[in-house]
């Protein structure tokens, strides 16, 4: 199949596309959310980048939607409106916001369109609505065992920390760096010092590391910290538990299914996870044993090739024959698409540049 998808999630994509169809990816000149392509990632050549506006609508087997306003382009660039006269499947990454857990999915009004949720929590949490819905966890290709342990250090992968505060806990990494110092992985952590108030000998800020050098470096932390509230299933948790390395998470979300007690530790008691914390720091070996186990755990439940063969299962679903005409309809889709074919649209600007933002991702 020829499947059409926005670069929006790169860990959900780098599994994604490794699979056995061809993928293309928009581009523009500036990149950014709405033309990322394939941005330097080291990915198999049947993952291509292209202009939307120049694609043969008629060559493209099935959309794969991330964000509602992606239905929006596709419909004014392409003429194909996603769900109706195009296969298309929407993949919702995050927990919902807003009124939980009344909070309806942008999608939850109409039935052609099925939605993916990452985890059970999610799908559990979000109000879909009269949508089909089906529940594809996350899948890891495997970077091997690289622990080390060897710093006696927490290690933490958290984009942009300062900005999304409470959710992402950054303000809890002040009492965990009274347990150990502190290293910190990811985007926008400038001013993560400032905003938290640790001093610099417990916390160092290690930037956006290129993927094998983020493993490579984080894999040396004695233990991993999740300390993320209010997020899906954070990529980098699997990776850590993939690379062996013992966790610490609050139980919180998909964590308290994804994170077994003998993988490490996992709490709402932050207390409880401090103690952990300095017994793992006092204690290499037992550090390594429960390592062991959250790798034994991660590659059971979230190897790439079961991911890969659950998408095969959908993406086998989304045939010509069996779409519906329904969303002609009232329900979210049809506006959606309706903006698109709309004389105002038009004269207030259309296109990735006047397309609300979308809602807060997960970012991994």
């Amino acid at each position: 199949m020829r499947i059409l998808l926005w670069h929006v999630h790169g860990g959900w994509t780098d599994a994604f596309v490794r699979g056995r169809h061809e993928y293309l990816l928009p581009v523009l000149p500036g990149r950014g959310a709405w033309g990322l392509g394939r941005a330097d990632r080291d990915w198999p050549a049947s993952v291509r980048e292209v202009a939307l506006a120049e694609l043969d609508a008629g060559s493209i087997d099935a959309v794969v939607l991330q964000r509602p306003e992606e239905a929006v382009e596709v419909a004014r660039v392409l003429g194909r409106r996603p769900g109706v006269d195009l296969p298309a499947v929407y993949v919702e990454h995050n927990t919902p916001k807003g009124d939980v857990p009344f909070t309806v999915h942008p999608l939850g009004e109409q039935r052609d369109i099925p939605i993916v949720h990452v985890t059970h929590f999610n799908e559990l949490f979000w109000d879909s609505g009269r949508a089909p819905t089906k529940v594809i966890e996350h899948g890891i290709a495997d970077p091997g065992c690289l622990y080390t342990g060897d710093v006696p250090e927490l290690g933490v992968v958290v984009n942009e920390p300062v900005r999304r505060g409470r959710v992402t806990g950054t303000d809890l990494l002040p009492r965990f760096a009274t347990a150990a110092p502190l290293q910190v992985f990811g985007m926008g952590g400038d001013g993560l010092a400032e905003a938290t108030g640790i001093p610099a000998a417990r916390l160092t800020v290690r930037g956006d590391l290129k993927t094998a050098e983020l493993h490579r470096e984080l894999a040396r932390c004695r233990a991993y910290l999740h300390p993320l509230r209010w997020t899906s299933l954070g990529l980098a948790l699997l990776e850590a538990m993939h690379l062996g390395m013992p966790v610490l998470a609050l139980a919180t979300t998909e964590a308290a299914r994804a994170v077994p007690p003998e993988a490490g530790c996992i709490s709402t008691d932050v207390e409880e996870l401090r103690r952990c914390a300095r017994l793992l720091l006092n204690d290499p070996e037992e550090a390594r044993r429960r390592g062991k186990a959250a790798r034994e755990a991660a590659l059971e439940r979230y190897g790439l090739e079961r991911f890969l063969a659950d998408w095969d299962e959908v993406l086998a679903d989304l045939v010509p024959g069996g779409l519906a005409l329904s969303n002609q309809g009232d329900g979210p889709l049809r506006g959606l698409l309706n903006v698109a074919a709309s004389g105002d649209a038009a004269s207030k600007g259309s296109g990735p540049d006047a397309l609300a933002a979308a809602r807060e991702g997960n970012t991994h």
